[in-house]
């Protein structure tokens, strides 16, 4: 398994990138960021090319999602475009039954609750993943030099998700399936894993740089149970590409207490969220990998003194990892000011590496 030799990592575009030299323990030319969901709901241009458009249609229309993905890298100047899409898109595109319902999220028609739910669920093909193919192309087209980081959700998220139907609290549905039916607990993230994973995959070869793999809810697990019950999961996903040399990250909120089971299912970076100083993130991993975080959304509303200070504070705990790439410790909030994170982006950029 390998990328062409005309991925942007072969053919020399991206490779010496700041974001792909940090994320491989390098120093950068420059200190790399970028946010997660800068592409969306922040941006006024965001919001014009959407108008009438679902989010479910919108990301699989290959030159809008393509034209969303670039606009933050075009305003921001961050060292990273993040493709544009959706955790639950593998499911539509399996043909499960799913929609975003605005101030609600992801909504299945119907609930994956037994063992005969989960052997009736379609399979993901390659076929289906075209319109994702196409999109990734056409952006990377015109990135340039500027990597474009493939992602897509954990097995956990995407399993409670369909256990509960809808998004929720304390994801008790999924958490009591793990333990009242293991087997199918099992079947259900066996599933999850390689929609996700092939997902990951059509992004990274088509020409993403990176690959994340976000676990949104992962937090509300102990480490046991994400030791035994979900991390097999996560790791069979990446396991869909882990031979093409990409840089992969691992991401979850409120996984403070899980970094090193999480980097253990054989990832080069650890997001890590805003709840824990970088510097303590390392020495709890050791020093073995690259980091990526964790500016806290919340300051981006705070004067600019106080964010400033906080953004310095974050530079210089994330100095002690092998390699950092600048992140929030959680996506854009919808209401944050794009004009703040410029001025986050040319501060950052302005440090020395």
């Amino acid at each position: 398994m390998t990328l062409s030799a005309s991925h942007p990592l072969m053919d020399g575009r991206t490779a010496d990138s700041p974001l792909i030299a940090a994320y491989r323990g390098k120093t950068p030319s420059r200190r790399p960021v970028w946010f997660m969901r800068q592409a969306g709901r922040s941006l006024p241009e965001y919001r014009k090319v959407r108008e009438g458009i679902g989010m479910l249609e919108s990301c699989l229309l290959p030159e809008l999602a393509s034209e969303i993905t670039l606009q933050p890298v075009r305003r921001h100047d961050v060292d990273a475009g993040i493709f544009f899409s959706d955790i639950v898109i593998p499911l539509k595109l399996a043909g499960v039954d799913v929609d975003i319902v605005p101030g609600v999220g992801p909504v299945l028609g119907t609930p994956v609750r037994t063992a005969a739910d989960v052997a009736s669920l379609p399979e993901l093909t390659d076929e289906s993943l075209a319109p994702i193919r196409e999109a990734v192309a056409l952006t990377v087209a015109q990135l340039g030099s500027t990597p474009l980081i493939g992602f897509a959700g954990a097995p956990f998220t995407l399993a409670a998700y369909m256990v509960e139907g809808k998004p929720s609290r304390d994801h008790l549905g999924p958490r009591t399936m793990m333990h009242a039916d293991p087997e199918t607990w099992q079947a259900l993230t066996d599933w999850a894993a390689d929609a996700s994973g092939k997902f990951l995959r059509a992004q990274l070869e088509a020409g993403a740089s990176a690959g994340q793999l976000f676990d949104s809810w992962a937090g509300s697990l102990g480490l046991a149970d994400y030791t035994a019950k979900v991390a097999p999961a996560s790791a069979r996903a990446l396991d869909h590409v882990r031979g093409l040399g990409a840089p992969l990250i691992h991401f979850g909120t409120g996984t403070s207490e899980l970094l090193g089971a999480m980097r253990d299912v054989g990832v080069d970076v650890v997001g890590v969220d805003y709840r824990l100083p970088l510097d303590e993130a390392n020495r709890r991993l050791g020093g073995t990998v690259a980091l990526q975080g964790n500016i806290d959304p919340a300051l981006l509303e705070a004067p600019w003194p106080v964010l400033e200070a906080h953004v310095r504070q974050v530079l210089e705990a994330g100095s002690a990892a092998p390699g950092h790439v600048v992140n929030l410790g959680h996506g854009v909030p919808p209401e944050t000011n794009p004009e703040v994170l410029t001025r986050v982006v040319e501060l950052i950029h302005s440090v020395e590496p």
